[in-house]
């Protein structure tokens, strides 16, 4: 107790005003003699008195505002000293001291430090200048302290001429860890950092995001309040309001903790060195310094509560700095801790899972309204800045989605209604061929099944049609590539060869009926029906061959829609799938001018006007079919395609076959072969007695122009001149046009039997 005497009247001459430096020992605020001495910094007193005197002195003022807190810590350090002293710790070395009240003012620190710093053993207090300074001996080796960083960053930049170790213990300066600038300062407390770390990681824990930050006004406050700015902003917390306080203010209602001081000094020799790897241990608990001279030492969460009009100070958790989480340790403080999320502190209600923020037109963050995720997006979290998308191709999401569904697979499936009925009408057209095949089988040698170019001309057409109809099979289910690359050139081939047929029978039905000499030459050396057929189908073969060679359709999935995913058949070239279906156009408009050449020949047996009207029922179909099958989108696409090719299948069948069909099971006499020859014998006799009329007409006419009475007599001579020349005109073509009767109409009668 005698060693605590001794400084207290050191300190204690009055609690409230500290006396005026008259020497430099006066300045000294402890001391105790020994072969090392360590200095002290300390803030025993609050501030210093300003000089009234102007212009002001260059000396030490007073110094006032006793601070207990501060002064424990001072005895702290003498009692830890005087333990070492008395303990066989270091043998034959006693440990001195020499500590300085810094009245928290910069310049009484850094006058302190000058003493530090000079000469030992030197009858003069200076500091010499060196170059080198490695052999200097000052008269202290080490330094604890100072508190306030502001006074640690200046003291230390001083020390560092010398790399005297200076142990801090309670400056917190995130800069002090600069080892560059500061490669001699060591301490006791964590750095600013992780105590912002840690303030920063409890707000977040307790669902904050709206706070006000209350700063003292010097290095440690603003550095503090700069590093908490940015880890508040990385956790998305808003800072509503800073408030910068003057640096040094006393407040008897907190408790200053007293921190903990160094328990082992070591020896002179490259003290820096040994500091910067010695570890101790307390309680069980291990302490070093890390690269950055700062120590491994956590933080105490603690409460500030008021109970009846007094402040208690509970402690709730302990921060750990390397795992940054808070260890709390029983059930009490963990539910106070659970509480603190009850408080509410933000500005915006916080948004759900399936909106994000909208930033206001406040300068703050926090202060957002909540909006719907719109489609395609997604939040699957709370208070998310912006909605996430999802994958298009893949994926899609509704109005407030807090997820991604995976888009549906669509395409013309069997079970679909539409696909039902066509498949049915398509069933339906087999079966229509597969009658029409009996009824011309049963009905071989009629008139009509051989007017219709014979049995093997119908099942080459009804094969076609068959073919047709089979394709549009190849339009439902889920699209393969065989079934992409055979259902066009299927269709392609066998409608080119029903079109292919009818053009030979349209050639055929009007070089039969065909009285004009220069066209019958014509269409005698055009017909070639084996010729014709495998021309006009091979042509087509070989388009879609090199189709399927350089531009192949294949299966394609069409993520354009927002939902689904089109599973279509990509036809591979446009110009292919125009060039074939173009030639089709080409052989049908060739087969209606044909058809429609003939379309007045004999009714029963006559195909042409049929056959006219198949072809316009085609080129209606497929002109509808170009603009709605471009504008036409979805899985319902194959079935614009089918529909056509059903209603061309489906007319040009009824126009070629059910005529005659009709004619075979409802008119048998008029299937006969003497009322066949009864036909043509009368549609003949109606051609000679036209072109009797028309012989008629031209004689009449000649004898009205006889009957005319001429206007003078100089011109009956040349009236009658050409009245004989029109005579014997006359007269020759009648007998041409008779000669031209009795030789076509037997010829005639053959052709069409």
């Amino acid at each position: 107790m005698a060693l605590l005497i001794i400084p207290m009247t050191c300190f204690g001459s009055t609690l409230a005003t500290s006396p005026p430096c008259q020497t430099p020992d006066d300045f000294v605020a402890a001391t105790s003699p020994g072969h090392i001495t360590i200095g002290g910094l300390f803030a025993i007193h609050e501030k210093m008195l300003s000089s009234e005197d102007y212009p002001r002195r260059p000396e030490i003022q007073k110094c006032v505002g006793f601070e207990i807190s501060i002064f424990l810590q001072a005895l702290a350090m003498i009692h830890s000293i005087e333990m070492i002293n008395n303990s066989p710790l270091l043998s034959g070395v006693t440990l001195g001291y020499e500590i300085y009240d810094t009245c928290t003012e910069v310049t009484v620190a850094m006058a302190a430090t000058l003493r530090f710093l000079s000469k030992l053993n030197c009858s003069r207090e200076i500091v010499e200048f060196k170059c080198d300074y490695s052999s200097y001996m000052p008269r202290v080796k080490a330094v604890i302290g100072a508190g306030y960083s502001e006074i640690t960053m200046a003291v230390s930049r001083m020390l560092n001429l010398q790399l005297m170790p200076q142990v801090s213990y309670e400056s917190t300066a995130e800069i002090l860890s600069d080892k560059i600038r500061f490669p001699s300062f060591l301490r006791t407390v964590p750095s600013d950092f992780y105590q912002t770390k840690a303030m920063a990681h409890l707000i977040q824990k307790s669902g904050w995001n709206w706070i006000g930050i209350i700063a003292t006004d010097d290095d440690y406050g603003r550095l503090a309040l700069n590093t908490f700015t940015v880890q508040t902003a990385a956790n998305n917390v808003c800072i509503a309001f800073k408030e910068v306080l003057p640096a040094f203010l006393s407040d008897n209602t907190i408790e200053v903790r007293i921190n903990e001081t160094l328990e082992k000094i070591i020896a002179e020799a490259q003290l820096l060195d040994v500091l910067k790897n010695v570890t101790f241990t307390d309680e069980g608990n291990s302490f070093h310094f890390d690269a950055n001279g700062d120590m491994n030492t956590g933080y105490d969460v603690v409460l500030w509560k008021e109970i009846d009009g007094h402040m208690t100070i509970t402690k709730m958790a302990q921060y750990d700095l390397k795992n940054d989480v808070f260890i709390i340790t029983d059930q009490e403080t963990k539910n106070e801790f659970r509480n603190l999320k009850q408080i509410q502190s933000k500005c915006s209600k916080e948004c759900s899972p399936g909106q994000m923020k909208k930033t206001t037109r406040s300068q703050h963050i926090c202060c957002y309204e909540c909006v719907n995720c719109p489609e395609n997006h997604y939040s699957n979290q709370t208070d998310m800045d912006h909605c996430l998308l999802c994958n298009n191709e893949t994926h899609w999401a509704p109005v407030r989605s807090t997820r991604c569904f995976e888009k549906e697979v669509e395409y013309l499936n069997w079970n679909d209604s539409l696909a039902i009925l066509l498949l049915s009408l398509s069933l339906l057209g087999i079966l229509f061929v597969l009658a029409i095949g009996i009824i011309f089988t049963r009905n071989l040698n009629t008139p009509i099944v051989k007017s219709s170019g014979g049995l093997l001309v119908c099942y080459v057409i009804l094969l076609c049609h068959f073919l047709n109809f089979a394709s549009t099979g190849f339009f439902i289910g889920e699209p393969q590539d065989f079934t992409c690359k055979t259902r066009q050139t299927l269709f392609g081939v066998s409608f080119t060869l029903c079109i292919s047929c009818i053009l030979m029978k349209s050639l055929k039905i009007l070089l039969a009926f065909s009285f004009d000499p220069k066209l019958q030459n014509f269409l005698k050396c055009l017909y070639k029906p084996i010729l014709i057929i495998f021309t006009c189908t091979g042509i087509q073969v070989v388009i879609c061959t090199i189709w399927l060679i350089f531009a192949a359709p294949a299966v394609e999935e069409n993520v354009s829609l927002p939902r689904v995913i089109i599973l279509e058949c990509e036809e591979g070239s446009v110009l292919a799938f125009g060039t074939m279906l173009g030639y089709i156009a080409i052989l049908a408009f060739i087969c209606f001018i044909f058809a429609f050449k003939g379309r007045k020949l004999p009714e029963h047996y006559n195909e042409a006007k049929f056959i006219t009207f198949g072809m316009l029922i085609y080129f209606i179909a497929w002109i509808t079919f170009i603009p709605v099958y471009a504008t036409t989108f979805g899985k319902y696409l194959p079935a614009v395609e089918i529909i056509v090719i059903l209603i061309s299948n489906y007319g040009i069948l009824c126009c070629t076959f059910f005529p005659k069909c009709y004619v075979i099971l409802c008119k048998q006499e008029t299937n006969t072969k003497s009322a066949f020859l009864k036909m043509i014998y009368s549609y003949s006799s109606h051609a000679a007695s036209s072109l009797a009329i028309s012989h008629v007409s031209l004689d009449s006419t000649n004898s009205s122009i006889t009957m005319t009475d001429p206007s003078s007599g100089g011109r009956s001579a040349a009236w009658q001149e050409g009245k004989d020349l029109q005579a014997q005109a006359f007269a020759h073509i009648c007998r041409e046009n008779a000669t031209r009767v009795s030789k076509i109409l037997p010829r005639k009668r053959i052709s069409s039997i």
